[in-house]
């Protein structure tokens, strides 16, 4: 059986732990998670199973929407709400909330984004938490993200700590620290700052109205966990398809190198008979010609 899970993952549980609870829960090694999440956060996290798994690359590469709460006043050594406090203020001027909005409006876009030191970016050949836990500094290189959104969703809290928080919400590319992104918004605002919550709301196209828990596979049978599976092209609507005919279909079935179809860009997923069985690019050396570039023939399902 292929597909995609539209998993909710729950706090407390590693992307890891998810992926080896599956493993069992469907009877087979062929699966794979899209995108990790800490364990103090919850929410979407798509898993492919059997030849779906070969989409994993693409879905990791989809934008991604999240909720949660940033609190102004104090600064940790992971950025989140786990972390040890490294640095305090009192947040005696109370921005705004025409201040907070404008400042969030600025950040999305194309921005440079350091990545934090509790984080599996690597650096020398190692991670970057490997380095904090060791109370080791290293240079961090900067990268570039899309910030599509970033909004303000709750009124602006003042706590009795002297602390200021509100919730938020965000849609990112691949590879953006929310952590990061809300220390950032406090340096802009004059204090330091932390995420104190997260939450995934949406990733590959995957929704939270989609998600199913473990505790809620636990209960039933094979059969019906398999029922669970989204179908790849369920997923994938938002990519270019073409539905290749019989003919075309006994060429691509064998992995061919064949003719560039004119009239569709490239790269291209071809499905036959709705079903998607390969992804096709350009032949690097003949202009001509197009290559697989992905197989997924066991998606088609009666082969």
């Amino acid at each position: 059986m292929n597909g995609v899970l539209a998993l909710w993952k729950e706090r407390g549980m590693t992307s890891h732990d998810c992926v080896y609870k599956l493993r069992k829960l469907f009877q087979t090694k062929k699966i794979g998670h899209t995108g990790t999440l800490d364990p103090n956060v919850d929410g979407v996290l798509p898993i492919c199973v059997g030849s779906a798994t070969k989409m994993v690359e693409f879905m990791l590469n989809s934008a991604k929407q999240y909720t949660g709460e940033i609190t102004l006043g104090i600064a940790t050594s992971t950025e989140d709400s786990t972390g040890e406090i490294i640095e305090q203020s009192a947040v005696v001027e109370i921005p705004t909330a025409k201040q907070i909005d404008s400042i969030m409006q600025k950040m999305t876009g194309e921005i440079m984004q350091v990545p934090p030191m509790y984080s599996a970016v690597k650096v020398n050949g190692k991670k970057l938490y490997e380095y904090a836990r060791a109370n080791q500094t290293v240079e961090r290189p900067s990268r570039k993200v899309s910030i599509y959104e970033f909004k303000r969703i709750s009124d602006v809290v003042v706590h009795d700590n002297q602390t200021v928080s509100w919730k938020f919400c965000v849609t990112c590319s691949k590879g953006t620290y929310i952590r990061t992104l809300a220390v950032d918004l406090g340096k802009l605002l004059g204090y330091p700052a932390h995420m104190s919550d997260l939450t995934r709301l949406k990733s590959a196209g995957i929704s939270q109205q989609q998600c199913v828990k473990i505790s809620d596979l636990e209960k039933l049978s094979l059969e019906e966990r398999y029922r669970h599976l989204l179908p790849i092209e369920e997923v994938f609507l938002e990519y270019e398809t073409y539905e290749i005919d019989d003919v075309l279909w006994k060429r691509v079935r064998n992995g061919a190198v064949v003719e560039v179809i004119e009239g569709i860009s490239y790269p291209i997923f071809f499905t036959y008979q709705q079903k998607i069985v390969a992804f096709y690019d350009k032949h690097t050396k003949y202009s001509n010609m197009i290559k697989p570039k992905k197989m997924l023939l066991e998606n088609k399902g009666d082969l």
